[in-house]
């Protein structure tokens, strides 16, 4: 839009309230904006008026809302709406409140390498779903990538993608920024969803080092740089890069796209593994040897072709704003200067490699020196046997007392003389043996510890609580599969049973009742009867007893009342006193003694009768009343003694 103030605080195509400009450039403006409709804030991209006659840059907009609006992503920016309002095209947007990675790279260098890990996975994510879902986005670079303050990566401008399958590219122009572009793109060659694998390379590369692999003055000597040139690892650049990292990016950056990952998915895989700490796939590792063996590039790949002139290129993408939604301003067209200097370079290098072809034939029986590459660097020692102009064959092999990467063996060994173009065999060590851990879980700990140790690991045993049975394997970390160095530690829980709880206190409860509760609580019930002055049924205790710990499933057995104990009442009539009150004590009866007046001599101290009657059942501790005589000269009266343990005879009541 040509007036910025006639369009803040007004309604836009009967929705949308414009707030605040939020950057401009070449191709559009970039406003915040209200959705009236479903109250929110919007970015709101408005075509330059400039542009919104071109076709050229109308189709780009339109296919950057079109491209976008179909891919719901947490990773992907979300188009709301797109239209044609006020003699302009728009796109209302997700608004991010955020930087773009390029800012942060300009701002902070390098990244931390977890956190670059983690961002490159995030675009993969992206990318990931958009090639599923048929669109190659075609200008994957920092300028595209926002970071949110919570960490969360977006990618945006979609402006330039495609459909896999479309053939809309004109052959010969260069789409996108130079420094990301892919070689098929420099060659204005079809391009697949692995040309997206290649400028995330960069990416990461960038994120890496703090700089790109490929600069130059021009665009076409940066493309030509893509095609030609085998770029340094970036563990060159920052030393601390594990070498499998070394491995992705390389991988990724190989000139032929068979070499690349095939999909995004198997890149994530890689990164994964590179997080965890274990090896890259086999494949990744031999790509990224054929890489820096410049396999792929060739004479023929060094050649721009002529751009058509059969309409103007895409103008050039974001620079790096101070706010993401700021464009460059359009420059004048260099594609006359960019025609012109690559028929130069082109004739340059046609001439250089024909004069390479001579002078090789001049020198191809002349011996040369092997280079002394032992303990060097993979990637190091394969470049300097290749400037020897030797071929390096790499293959791997553990080993005890070379670090993981470098060269443990040569052959021929250095100082050698050899034909140029010779072979040298390189054995680079993959560091110490390294073995699969085995799956232990569910083994007894005596067969885990063995199994363990047969591979060369390092068992440690924490025994913790478990349902699973005694001295079982219940976890191990790391899990079985997983790949270590010999001697590394596994950690295996053993199962110590069930973790103890303590007997609850079921006494004095109806049998029934105090069952039901212990099973509830995963015990295991028994009963014996026992002589109680309790009630019948009654929980008289417990074994084990209540507050002890025991496991679950452990054996509580009740000991439960069968009521108080009963005897049969002894005939003690015709027993004096004496030997009466002791059977009767003897049985567990109280005696009452009851003194009777009587005249015969022979009844004088003998139990005359006994209440209740012999031969009745009587509880423990029951009385049992005897009568006793007394001769009425001696007796003043009735006397009545119970006697619960000695018997004390009251004289009688004096008459």
């Amino acid at each position: 839009m040509s007036t910025t103030d006639t369009l803040i605080d007004r309604p836009f195509d009967k929705r949308y309230v414009i707030k605040r400009k939020l950057g401009s450039g070449g191709m559009a403006d970039v406003y915040l904006a209200e959705d009236q409709e479903l109250g929110r804030r919007v970015a709101l991209k408005l075509l330059d008026d400039r542009h919104a006659s071109d076709e050229q840059f109308v189709e780009r907009f339109r296919r950057e809302a079109q491209s976008a609006a179909g891919l719901n992503h947490p990773n992907i920016v979300s188009i709301f709406d797109r239209g044609r309002a006020e003699g302009t095209y728009y796109i209302a947007m997700e608004y991010l409140d955020g930087r773009t990675l390029k800012e942060l790279l300009v701002r902070n260098g390098p990244t931390p390498i977890p956190i670059a890990i983690d961002y490159a996975r995030q675009i993969l994510g992206a990318l990931a779903f958009a090639h599923r879902n048929g669109i190659i986005h075609r200008d994957i670079k920092p300028h595209n990538i926002v970071v949110g303050g919570d960490g969360r990566l977006k990618v945006t401008d979609f402006g330039i993608a495609r459909s896999g399958a479309s053939q809309m590219t004109e052959a010969g122009s260069i789409v996108g920024t130079a420094q990301y572009l892919s070689p098929e793109q420099a060659r204005g060659a079809p391009v697949d969803p692995r040309s997206d694998l290649y400028s995330l390379g960069i990416v990461l590369y960038e994120m890496l080092t703090g700089s790109v692999p490929f600069t130059g003055d021009t665009p076409v000597e940066i493309a030509m740089k893509h095609l030609s040139q085998v770029p340094e690892p970036p563990s060159e650049l920052r030393h601390e890069v594990p070498h499998d990292l070394d491995a992705v990016v390389m991988r990724a950056l190989a000139k032929d796209p068979d070499q690349r990952y095939a999909s995004a998915e198997e890149m994530d895989a890689d990164l994964a593994r590179v997080a965890r700490g274990v090896a890259v796939s086999r494949e990744t590792e031999d790509a990224m040897t054929q890489v820096l063996a410049g396999v792929g590039v060739t004479a023929a790949q060094t050649m721009v072709t002529r751009p058509r002139a059969v309409s103007p290129p895409a103008p050039p993408p974001y620079r790096a704003a101070s706010s993401y939604y700021e464009e460059p301003p359009r420059g004048r067209s260099i594609w006359p200067w960019l025609l012109a200097l690559g028929l130069i370079i082109a004739g340059g290098i046609g001439g250089f490699f024909l004069y390479t072809k001579i002078q090789d034939q001049l020198n191809a029986n002349k011996p040369v020196a092997v280079p002394d590459v032992l303990l060097l660097q993979r990637d190091l020692a394969v470049l300097k046997i290749q400037q020897a102009g030797l071929t390096p064959r790499v293959v791997t092999a553990a080993d005890d007392n070379v670090p993981r990467g470098q060269v443990s063996q040569e052959n021929p060994g250095g100082g050698s003389k050899v034909g140029k173009g010779s072979t040298v065999n390189l054995i680079v060590s993959t560091g110490k043996p390294r073995v699969q851990v085995p799956n232990v879980v569910g083994q007894s700990v005596t067969a885990a510890v063995t199994a363990l140790a047969g591979r060369g690991l390092d068992p440690r045993i924490t025994h913790v609580f478990s349902g699973e049975p005694p001295d079982t394997v219940t976890a191990q970390q790391p899990h079985a599969g997983d790949t270590l160095v010999k001697g590394s530690v596994v950690h295996i829980n053993v199962s110590r049973g069930a973790k103890p709880v303590p007997v609850p206190d079921v006494t004095n409860q109806p049998f029934l009742n105090a069952k039901s509760a212990l099973e509830g609580q995963g015990f295991v019930v028994g009963r014996v009867d026992i002589q109680s002055d309790l009630a019948s049924g009654v929980v008289v205790a417990t074994d084990p007893p209540p507050g002890t710990s025991v496991s679950k499933g452990t054996k509580i057995t009740l000991s439960v009342s069968k009521g108080p104990a009963t005897t049969q009442i002894p005939d003690v009539t015709t027993q004096n006193q004496g030997d009466a009150t002791s059977i009767l004590q003897g049985a567990g009866l109280t005696v009452a003694v009851i003194f009777d007046p009587v005249t015969d001599p022979s009844q004088d101290g003998v139990v005359t009768s006994q209440d209740p009657a012999a031969g009745a059942d009587a509880k423990q501790g029951e009385i049992v009343t005897i009568h006793v005589g007394q001769l009425s000269g001696t007796a003043g009266g009735d006397s009545t003694t119970t006697t619960p343990g000695t018997t004390t005879t009251l004289p009688p009541p004096t008459q």
